[in-house]
């Protein structure tokens, strides 16, 4: 199928309306919008009973007993009742990462607040809450490490004793940075962002039970990566992976918080095997805010090297990420910060760097992906620091970028890191976005004082998107989940229809809808005739999941590999039934056409299928399904980008910031379906609005989570999100199935280092600059206040 990589259209000529290209409307959409989606919360079984977990109250303590009312002795289950129950390991074989052993109920002692120590099962959720209140502890409190960078510093105290210190990962990258010393420019800065929580709409939740006839676990949970939630639960169950299967429904939101292995499923798991009958566990919002979704807690002390007219030469920094108490499986605590060494360079040439980074150990529950992965810390540090150097510079930041991008004529290009840039024009981004926010404008309206007394600032930022990342990126990295070739398997059925099963999986993104697109695109069957399933490792092939924008390259890729096989063998049968020599025929819209005369597809499928003997001696056997498997040309990742260009109005008493206008100019190579990736984008720009201005999981010293509601976890709403300008540049990947690109996290990535900057802007004249995310109130009017301070002359 590599004829089909680079070409606009193969020669089955859909309709425009519905094959890659197409602003189609989402099939799931219906049954969704009607409220006829299943979710797990859904799921309805007989004897089905509710499961509450007693957690930990405190983020670090030794357990010296758990006393349960001996009317629950049957209803409790503790870390001794999981006989045999293999603790959750996530490896790595990157040089020097530390296993965390996490039981899936505490042994010994808790490790940070929410960590599950008891089960408790009753008919209703109130009453397994009930019984978990009745539920004694008995801990001798330690002290808590509540922050990364005290974690590193010797004599602190350890979350894992043998370990000696108290960080998971140490990972670096250099070249030639003394080369970058004497340069003119010099901009050193600390900067951070704050822990979150990912907050879909969907918590998580999961029902087992055990089919014995099949002899079979079956777990219904929202995973984005189902075989590989197999994988980790046979491992820690030390069960045959044949007798279980995990069956995903409709998933409310997933961003990556979906993504590892639940210490909740393996517990459900184990008991629906003890009692007999089926259990569930539904996350509330409060388990949710404090227990187990945390992400991108950053810290960087960074120094960018410029000459005097804004080129780059060179960046030196240390990074840190506050991983939690233990890395999830299969690799969440060695995903950021490994990550940030490689990245940090951004879509920019320069000849030196370097970068350390490390992966602290905490008394925080551990840090999970969240769409994005380290782009949006790593984006928000960086474009921070060029906007920097714009002002060392005395040049317009917008200046700065454009002489140092990697230009168009270069790609694809190797960058510093090694990162292969498949394609791309990531001035012209720059250029479009600058122009349609018109900054020349905004500068002379600095010009003139506000009516209402607010300061208006700009700000731009840009980033590149590694995605759909292959076997060769992640097989160095040692860990249990390394993409092969994506398999689909693509079924006609006896009418002339079309079914395809993947192994990835849609939590929102449109894959049933984009999917049918893909085969459309081939085999010009009517989207209304396609069906997609997936969410079942019992009939769906083996997937790494849905992670790292990796869908439509690699699944979409896989559809459109099978369906081309497939085509191939309904246009064999066809020709035989046309009495035609099989080279002179075409599939063109669902029919094979020959010179004079063609057959429909349906037809071909009703002859295979129904009425056998009307067929040739000499047909492939084979028939009209097909599982084939596909992997990119070239499998280092494809590499889409945007550049985000925001004007706010701060106003300095209240430190409060209206964004006034957002512009997005993004590229995700061939786009399948513009519409969706449009959706794509607005979501994701809520998401980054968040980040930037408004949600922050804080601890107190003794490792408490200070934002355990909604009413102090702050997410942005309606009134919070306005509708960005969109542009959309599509720059063919040339490695790829029809030039595709992966795009799910490109909204959330540039945000907060856009908005940061144009906040930084309005200030720059009260000499004040936030480097910390989320810019709250508090934060700008404290930074105010301490700029005036220090401006205040002496008495």
């Amino acid at each position: 199928m590599s004829n089909l990589e680079g070409k606009d259209r193969p020669e089955s000529a859909p309709t425009p309306e519905q094959g890659v290209g197409a602003r189609m409307q989402r099939k799931e959409d219906d049954r969704l919008m009607r409220g006829r989606g299943q979710f797990v919360a859904d799921i309805r079984l007989a004897g089905l009973q509710d499961v509450a977990f007693v957690r930990s109250p405190l983020a670090h303590a030794r357990i010296n007993s758990i006393t349960v009312p001996e009317r629950f002795r049957n209803a409790v289950f503790t870390a001794d009742d999981l006989v045999g129950v293999k603790p959750i390991r996530a490896v790595s074989g990157l040089p020097g990462f530390k296993i965390s052993e996490q039981p899936v109920l505490a042994s010994g002692k808790v490790r940070h607040v929410g960590e599950l120590v008891a089960m408790c099962v009753a008919p209703t959720r109130a009453e397994a809450e009930d019984i978990a209140a009745s539920v004694t502890l008995d801990f001798d409190e330690l002290p808590a490490v509540h922050d990364m960078l005290q974690a590193r510093q010797a004599g602190t105290t350890l979350v894992h004793e043998h370990w000696g210190d108290n960080v998971f990962l140490e990972s670096g990258f250099e070249v030639d940075i003394a080369s970058a010393l004497d340069s003119p420019i010099k901009v050193t800065r600390e900067i951070s962002t704050a822990r979150q929580c990912m907050s879909p709409l969907e918590g998580r939740g999961v029902v087992a039970t055990f089919d014995h006839r099949l002899d079979q676990l079956t777990l219904y949970t929202g995973a984005q990566m189902p075989h590989i939630v197999r994988n980790g639960l046979a491992d820690c169950l030390e069960m045959e992976q044949g007798k279980i299967r995990i069956v995903s429904p409709d998933i409310g939101g997933g961003f990556g918080h979906k993504g590892i292995l639940l210490p909740e499923e393996v517990c459900l798991a184990w008991l629906t095997m003890r009692k007999g009958h089926p259990v569930r566990w539904i996350e509330d919002r409060r388990e949710h805010l404090t227990a187990s979704a945390n992400c991108r807690e950053h810290h960087y002390k960074i120094t960018v090297f410029a000459e005097r007219d804004g080129t780059l030469r060179g960046i030196d920094c240390e990074a840190t990420v506050d991983s939690g108490a233990y890395s999830s499986y299969p690799f969440s605590a060695c995903l950021e910060a490994a990550q940030v060494a490689s990245i940090l360079p951004g879509p920019y040439r320069m000849p030196a760097y370097r970068c350390r980074t490390f992966s602290a150990a905490t008394n925080k529950c551990p840090i999970l992906p969240y769409r994005g992965v380290a782009r949006t810390g790593v984006c928000f540090a960086l474009e921070i620091m060029l906007d920097a150097v714009a002002a060392e510079a005395g040049l317009e930041p917008v200046e700065v970028r454009l002489r140092n991008l990697v230009a168009p004529h270069e790609m694809p290009f190797d960058n510093i890191t090694n990162k292969h840039f498949d394609s791309g024009d990531y001035p012209e981004a720059m250029r479009r976005a600058a122009s349609m926010m018109n900054i020349p404008a905004i500068r002379e309206r600095q010009q003139r004082e506000e009516p209402d007394g607010r300061l208006i600032g700009t700000g731009v930022s840009i980033y590149c998107e590694q995605a759909a990342h292959g076997t060769s990126v992640y097989a160095g990295w040692g860990i249990p989940m390394v993409p092969g070739y994506e398999q689909a398997n693509a079924r006609m059925t006896p009418d002339g229809g079309l079914e395809i099963r993947v192994g990835v999986h849609s939590h929102g993104q449109g894959l049933e809808t984009t999917l049918a697109q893909v085969a459309h695109e081939i085999l010009g069957i009517d989207t209304a005739r396609i069906r997609v399933v997936h969410g079942d490792t019992a009939i769906t092939p083996y997937s790494t999941g849905t992670w790292g924008s990796r869908s439509m390259v690699m699944a979409g890729g896989a559809v459109a590999t099978a369906c081309a096989e497939l085509a191939e063998r309904a246009k064999q049968i066809g020709a035989k039934l046309l009495q035609l020599d099989p080279e002179s025929v075409v599939l063109r819209d669902g029919r094979v056409r020959g010179p004079n005369s063609s057959i429909g597809l349906a037809e071909i499928a009703h002859t295979w299928y129904r009425r056998p003997q009307d067929l040739p001696g000499d047909v492939d056997p084979g028939g009209l399904e097909v599982t084939s498997g596909y992997k990119p040309r070239r499998d280092s990742g494809t590499f889409s980008y945007a550049t985000h260009a925001v004007t706010v109005a701060v106003d300095p008493d209240l430190g409060d910031v209206e964004i006034l206008d957002y512009v997005i100019v993004e590229d995700g190579g061939v786009l399948v379906n513009p519409m969706i990736v449009d959706g794509q984008i607005f979501g994701g720009l809520a998401q980054g609005i968040g980040t930037a201005l408004y949600e922050e999981m804080p601890f107190d010293a003794a490792g408490q989570p200070l934002a355990t509601t909604l009413a102090d976890y702050l997410l942005p709403g309606p009134t919070e999100v306005p509708e960005p300008r969109l542009d959309h540049l599509e720059t063919p990947s040339p490695y790829t199935m029809f030039g595709v690109k992966g795009i799910g996290e490109g909204g959330a990535i540039a945000p907060p280092a856009a908005i940061a900057n144009a906040v930084n802007d309005a200030l720059r004249p009260l000499g004040v600059q936030v480097l910390h995310s989320p810019i709250s109130p508090r934060r700008l009017v404290e930074a105010i206040l301490a700029a005036r301070e220090r401006q205040r002359p002496a008495a």
